[in-house]
């Protein structure tokens, strides 16, 4: 090792380690900085944050300890799903704060990647030159711009960490720095399970550049070193089998050698990437055993040639066996011996493993170079080199705007893909798009009409569109393949209660809870079904399960605030309203029906000031106008009454009703007899009295004969309840 420099001969090298740091944040932050203004998108978002009521609930005793205990969306990394519970926690579900956390990790990723190089080889320009393609390629936009992909940018800090720490301990052993090292690893794979052949990685940096192989005992020694981490690797291992078992692509329909070959044709692919970044999109089409012999024969030849390569240069160019085996290495977990889904390939899986072609890239290019002449013309390619990349990386992260511009780029670049196709049908019709999302979704089933998503999803633009026969025949044919898929049940159930048929909906909905016992929507949408059958203690105990596994879900608790009323349990239906407007503020028919127990209750002031609310949100909203001018012109308390206020709010409400709504008129003529005309009441009164009879609704007719005679005598309704509602709440 070289003898130990002074600080004087330190300080220029320090203050340029701090100069490339600071460049590489800024390249960082300008290529991914546009992301914190990006949404979520419909591309595994909603499974790993903004659908799931585990991680939506923000950080609790409870999601910690479900995060190590369970799965989340088919994977065990309870350090990941725990960073997007804190996310939540922190800034809810603004998209923006967690693009920002995952930014902000890469940063450090790359920052720590810098200094661990430059730790570890000495050489300041080719550590900074690895970073900077590692911080800004086009490849990594997916693994950065992609919220559900938290697991590899923090997986990537650990992973980081781990090499830091394994060098300290490298260069002066001790039991303290290995037991550093291997927690620093174990939180890597707790944060992403493809970290499992870092050990491997570890040895290879052993060879070059930490050269601590010195002979056959060594390299045993050095081995042996590793099986505490091998173990580890090997927990993870079991772990990931445990979690993916029900998504895992059974081998009788992709066996094993068009997995090989799609494997290696993927490892030439990447590498192909790497030079020229171009068509890269979300999700490419495993091309199940149609890939040509040629195709297969020559990967081969080039993986084979080049391994050998840098076998055989091993001793004069170490570097070569290590960046090429990294890559190969780490590749290993993700290239389909074991498939899971139907994707050929990821830009995301290149994130870790790519970082040995940069080694092997940059140590070659020095190695290369004989004079100074040739050292300045390789440093402006390698600017302008990072500078077109970073430029291909900013473009490549708008597509992350939303899931429209994701698909759309995705079907530009690549053909037959449904899955895209798929994708962009789903986030047509969760915008309401009915016929443009039909029209993508028949395209995806034309290509794979096998392909169950774009199935269930189709059903459920046909039911919105009012197809109902159409989408319950889709189906009912859907579930002889499928007979235990809860959400082919629960859209049957979506389909049938559009229909109008709430019995059977009902039927499907149970049977859905019944496959699936922890299904929201389900329990949400029964309710309502159950509601519509007069059922409402069950509906009541389904708005529970509902609001039990998702405590923001405002929805659910205004269904449950009304069900509890009409229950005349007063006292839980505000509590139920509060918990609504804690969740969503803006929420004007909360508002309203909060009113109308809060007066049941004898807190006029409070249900005014509701009825406010609600006004003040929607202006035009019939049920708050009446309730709130209703109780200024009626109610027994002189303080409480205004009379003028009262004729304004019921005028308004009648003018939007189209003067044909008898409680409305009811409230109309109640706030001219507060204003003392009586005349005018009475004949607002009669009008409301013909069209209760003409209603066929003989109680109401009753109530207003009443009125009439109040008002014939010259005496105004004074009364603390609520005028017969515009509708049920």
């Amino acid at each position: 090792m070289a003898a130990q420099s002074s600080p004087q001969a330190k300080s220029p090298a320090h203050r340029q380690a701090l100069g490339v740091c600071v460049f590489l944040v800024a390249i960082t932050w300008l290529v991914f900085g546009q992301t914190v203004r990006y949404d979520f998108v419909n591309f595994d978002d909603d499974t790993y944050v903004y659908a799931n009521p585990s991680i939506t609930s923000g950080l609790t005793v409870h999601g910690v300890i479900r995060a190590f205990s369970g799965k989340h969306s088919d994977n065990w990394h309870p350090l990941t799903t725990i960073s997007h519970m804190l996310d939540c926690h922190l800034w809810g579900l603004r998209a923006g704060g967690h693009h920002f956390t995952n930014i902000v990790l890469h940063t450090i990723a790359v920052v720590l990647l810098f200094l661990v190089l430059q730790q570890m080889t000495g050489a300041i320009w080719q550590s900074a030159f690895v970073a900077a393609l590692f911080a800004i390629h086009p490849l990594r936009v997916e693994s950065v711009a992609w919220i559900s992909e938290r697991k590899d940018v923090l997986s990537a800090v650990f992973f980081m960490l781990t090499l830091g720490a394994y060098v300290r301990y490298a260069r002066s052993p001790s039991i303290g720095r290995y037991l550093t090292m291997s927690v620093l690893f174990a939180l890597g794979l707790m944060s992403k399970p493809m970290l499992v052949t870092v050990p491997f990685v570890l040895l290879l940096l052993d060879y070059w550049p930490l050269r601590r192989f010195a002979g056959h005992s060594s390299a045993q020694r050095l081995i042996l070193e590793k099986i505490p981490l091998f173990a580890l690797s090997a927990a993870a291992g079991v772990a990931t089998l445990w979690a993916q078992q029900s998504s895992v692509v059974p081998v009788q329909r992709l066996p094993l050698v068009p997995r090989i070959g799609n494997g290696l044709v993927s490892c030439v692919i990447y590498m192909k990437q790497m030079i020229w970044p171009a068509r890269l999109a979300a999700f490419y089409i495993h091309p199940e055993g149609k890939l040509p012999g040629w195709e297969i024969g020559l990967a081969v030849l080039l993986l084979v040639g080049i391994s050998a390569g840098a076998i055989a240069l091993r001793h004069k160019r170490p570097y070569l066996v290590t960046g090429w085996f990294w890559y190969l290495a780490m590749l290993l977990p993700v290239i389909g011996l074991m498939q899971v889904g139907s994707q050929a390939h990821a830009d995301r899986y290149t994130y870790l493993s790519q970082i040995g072609l940069y080694l092997l890239l940059a140590w070659g290019i020095t190695d290369a170079l004989a004079s100074r002449l040739q050292r300045r013309i390789v440093a402006v390619m390698a600017s302008v080199a990072v500078i077109a990349l970073a430029w291909r990386a900013y473009i490549q992260a708008s597509y992350w705007r939303n899931g429209e511009s994701l698909w759309r780029h995705a079907l530009a670049v690549t053909s037959g893909n449904f899955v895209a196709h798929n994708g962009l049908g789903h986030f047509l019709l969760s915008h309401g798009r009915l016929d443009e999302a039909i029209e993508q979704l028949q395209l995806a089933l034309n290509i794979d009409p096998n392909f169950p998503p774009a199935q269930k999803n189709l059903s459920a633009a046909l039911t919105e569109k009012g197809r109902t026969d159409e989408a319950i025949a889709h189906l009912q044919t859907l579930l002889k393949k499928y007979p235990k898929d809860a959400q082919v049940h629960y859209n049957l159930g979506n389909a049938l209660l559009k229909k109008g048929d709430s019995q059977s909906a009902i039927a499907a909905y149970e049977k859905a809870l019944s496959i699936q016992v922890r299904y929201l929507a389900a329990h949400y949408n029964l309710g309502i079904a159950l509601d519509q059958n007069g059922r409402i203690d069950e509906a009541i105990a389904h708005y529970q399960e509902a609001v039990q596994e998702r405590p923001n879900y405002p929805e659910a608790y205004y269904l449950l605030g009304n069900d509890l009323l009409r229950k005349a349990r007063i006292d839980d239906a505000i509590a139920a309203y509060e918990q609504a407007l804690k969740s969503r503020p803006t929420y004007p028919e909360v508002e309203n029906n909060i009113g109308l127990a809060l007066l049941q209750k004898g807190r006029p002031s409070e249900a005014i000031a509701h009825w406010q609310n609600a006004l003040a949100i929607k202006s035009d909203s019939v049920d708050s106008l009446n309730n709130l001018g209703w109780t200024l012109a009626t109610f027994p308390e002189a303080w409480i009454r205004n009379g003028t206020q009262a004729l304004t709010l019921a005028q308004r409400a009648n003018e939007l009703s189209g003067n044909k709504n008898p409680a409305v008129l009811r409230t109309l003529a109640a706030a001219y007899a507060e204003n003392g005309r009586f005349t005018e009441a009475r004949v607002i009164a009669e009008r409301g009295l013909q069209l209760a009879n003409a209603q066929d609704n003989p109680g109401l007719a009753n109530i207003f004969e009443g009125d009439i005679a109040l008002y014939r005598s010259n005496t105004p309704v004074r009364t603390a309840t609520q005028p017969g509602r515009t509708r049920s709440p």
